[in-house]
């Protein structure tokens, strides 16, 4: 037998191998097959099912005496919700169209504990500081009680926790699972992670128009950017999920004048999505095909 070095190079992962016909492609977990043009089309199939659900919801709450002018709590809350649920819904069904979507694709998958709170800290100081730098030079203060007035959390206890639960568990979930997970997931196929970071972030900061002060945009979108990068640096996207679940829960209790009030959301939020994020990866994850 041969002992002379091969002059075949080593395989690289960072570009995908050309198979033979009838041989299906098993990539890495960061490699899935989407295309860049999914990323666009998710988000306007998002979009136009949140609409769709806005009106069905309307108009059931307008026979119930609710208006489209001035909707109600429950109905502002039910279409919020339905917006977020497009959301995954758009990514699960357009990455469907390339191969059978996994939840490591989207980054549902652990990753190393004391690293990801590190690069977390980091995220959340550079949005912070972003954020200090350019609320000086504007010399405004952006208002953050905005979505929560408009969704009716002083109408009763009940929107409170309604609009906290929503703020504080549905929005991270969902924002991330599409944004982070799938629309940057197919744009980094193109052109890499940071023109895709980029990208990302100035979308993410783009639709809260309608939910956010015009002077808090561009840090949203910044925040967008440095949680693209979190998901990159930490291949997970369990700790983005966490930072904007607390970035929340701290901007929606600020806005509602709490103290302790914020850790017992947080805690209960981190709680819940902890077990939602259990029970997703216990019912999605493939079951291996025995042997032989």
């Amino acid at each position: 037998m041969s002992t002379a070095p091969s002059s075949i190079p080593p395989p690289s992962f960072d570009v995908a191998p050309e198979l033979p016909d009838g041989v299906e492609r098993r990539l890495p977990p960061e490699y899935p097959l989407w295309k860049p043009w999914m990323a666009w089309a998710g988000l306007v199939a998002a979009f136009a099912g949140a609409l769709m659900g806005a009106l069905v919801i309307g108009a059931i709450g307008a026979a119930a005496g609710s208006s489209f002018a001035n909707p109600s709590p429950a109905v502002s809350i039910s279409a919020t919700i339905v917006q977020d649920l497009s959301f995954v819904g758009a990514a699960l069904l357009f990455a469907s169209l390339a191969a059978r979507p996994l939840p490591e694709q989207f980054g549902l998958r652990p990753t190393r504990l004391w690293p990801a709170v590190g690069w977390m800290a980091a995220a959340f100081a550079a949005f912070y500081a972003f954020t200090l730098v350019w609320v000086s030079i504007l010399g405004a203060n952006p208002d953050d009680t905005k979505l929560p007035d408009e969704l009716g959390v002083n109408d009763s206890t009940f929107a409170l926790l309604a609009v906290a639960f929503l703020v504080a568990v549905v929005a991270p979930m969902a924002e991330e699972f599409f944004f982070r997970g799938f629309f940057f997931g197919a744009l980094r196929n193109w052109k890499g992670p940071l023109p895709a970071a980029i990208l990302t972030g100035l979308v993410f900061g783009a639709i809260h128009v309608g939910s956010a002060e015009a002077a808090f945009l561009l840090p949203l979108a910044f925040f967008g950017f440095t949680l693209c990068l979190l998901r990159e640096r930490t291949g997970s996207l369990y700790p983005g999920i966490a930072l904007h679940c607390a970035n929340n829960s701290l901007a929606f209790g600020v806005s509602q004048h709490w103290g302790w009030q914020i850790l017992a959301l947080l805690a209960c939020a981190l709680g819940i999505i902890s077990l939602v994020m259990l029970a997703v990866r216990a019912r999605w994850t493939p079951v291996p095909a025995p042997a032989g």
